[in-house]
């Protein structure tokens, strides 16, 4: 019997329009009692075929369109050939030259639905985040391993999303033999070691890339302030951009003594970065309160908003970090400030950053806008896909 999932009257405009996601309040019925994550046929109040769909029965997000077409047939092939077009756009958007960390599937962007999977190296690291993508499970390995001829994968499926769609987290080795150690990539003739088993994220945060970069060529001869480091990916570009000296700030001490091996592994003078352990709102304080000052500040917070229902809260966070960041500023001084949270648009995002500054009374300019590199599509229809925003402002 044929799995059907049939929409309410008047809610197939999404759909037409090419969302990829189907909400339960849109969702009139489901016929052929599909399993978790089964393909089912997406139709409307009338009967009209929209399309296929990942099933995902505890999510709130009831189904994940697979394609908009009613007679494309989602199989193994279908799969495989979407991995493929992934994975051949990253050949030429993020060649070898420039890194051979790349991330090679970015879900919905790439009509994959809940699929991450980003190389480092000879690793490939994968997130199966959805339903739909957890029952292809064994096509999509197959395919990874035929496409890229790698054959070391580690599984990083243990974030919330998981719990949400009704599937218990998972993580560890794949395919390969033994246990990933730190892995080593470069990015940009920089060189850095990725914890692909317990680091944020996948291991490290591909998206900022070019960013990263542009950092390096605007902190010559200044003193920065990283705020969020991390291990150091901003920093490294700064150092390696002639600035006078770096302050390194982040919650945690063993990303910072990663931060610091990176120093080392890159040949770059130790004595021109300093690494702070602590709170950020807590340090920007105290620091402002000592009167100290910088050329560069760059403001790369975690996540603060999934939501949109969680934008307002997460604006009073932003904001004040951004309040404290202008405050620290030298006359002529930039800060790159960045939301990677999907719930603060763009428009929000640069109206909280304008009411930091002028309450932090400076007059500010925005010199250029940011976003997440180019192996981080996002598609036309899913503007949820573009959820890193940045903001260069000068003073």
């Amino acid at each position: 019997m044929e799995k059907i999932l049939q929409l309410k009257g008047g809610r197939d405009k999404a759909v037409r329009q090419m969302h990829p996601w189907i909400f339960s309040g849109a969702v009139e019925s489901v016929q052929g009692d599909p399993q978790i994550g089964e393909t089912v046929r997406v139709v409307s109040a009338s009967g009209e075929g929209l399309g296929w769909a990942g099933y995902s029965p505890h999510s709130q997000i009831r189904a994940r369109m697979w394609t908009w077409d009613p007679d494309q047939a989602v199989n193994e092939a279908f799969i495989h050939e979407r991995i493929r077009r992934a994975v051949e756009m990253r050949r030429f958007w993020v060649p070898a030259q420039v890194s051979d960390a790349v991330r090679l599937v970015h879900a919905e962007s790439d009509g994959l639905p809940g699929l991450v999977v980003d190389r480092y190296a000879d690793w490939l690291v994968v997130q199966f985040l959805t339903a739909g993508a957890e029952y292809w499970r064994e096509t999509i390995l197959d395919a990874l391993r035929s496409l890229t001829g790698l054959s070391q994968i580690y599984e990083r499926s243990d974030v919330e999303a998981r719990r949400l769609e009704g599937l218990p987290g998972r993580t560890g080795l794949l395919s390969g033999s033994g246990e990933p150690g730190p892995v080593r990539i470069q990015e940009h003739g920089l060189q850095f070691d990725v914890d692909v088993k317990s680091g944020q994220k996948t291991g490290f945060y591909l998206d900022q890339r070019d960013n990263r970069r542009l950092v390096g060529e605007i902190t010559a001869g200044c003193q920065v302030l990283n705020c969020f480091s991390y291990t150091g990916g901003f920093t490294l570009y700064a150092l390696r951009g002639g600035a006078e000296s770096v302050l390194s700030v982040d919650s945690s001490a063993e990303a910072l003594e990663q931060g610091a091996a990176h120093v080392r592994l890159n040949g770059l003078d130790p004595n021109r970065a300093e690494w702070l352990a602590g709170d950020v709102f807590q340090v920007l304080r105290k620091f402002r309160d000592q009167g100290r000052s910088f050329n560069r500040i760059i403001l790369d917070p975690p996540k603060f908003a999934q939501t949109a229902a969680q934008a307002q809260r997460a604006a009073r966070g932003y904001k004040d970090i951004n309040l404290l960041a202008f405050k620290l500023l030298r006359p002529g001084g930039i800060l790159v400030t960045f939301s990677c949270s999907g719930g603060v648009t763009a428009e929000l995002f640069q109206k909280i950053v304008a009411g930091a500054a002028l309450d932090a009374g400076v007059e500010a300019r925005i010199v250029r806008t940011l976003t997440q590199a180019p192996d981080h599509p996002v598609a036309m229809h899913f503007p949820e896909g573009a959820y890193l925003k940045g903001l260069v402002c000068q003073v």
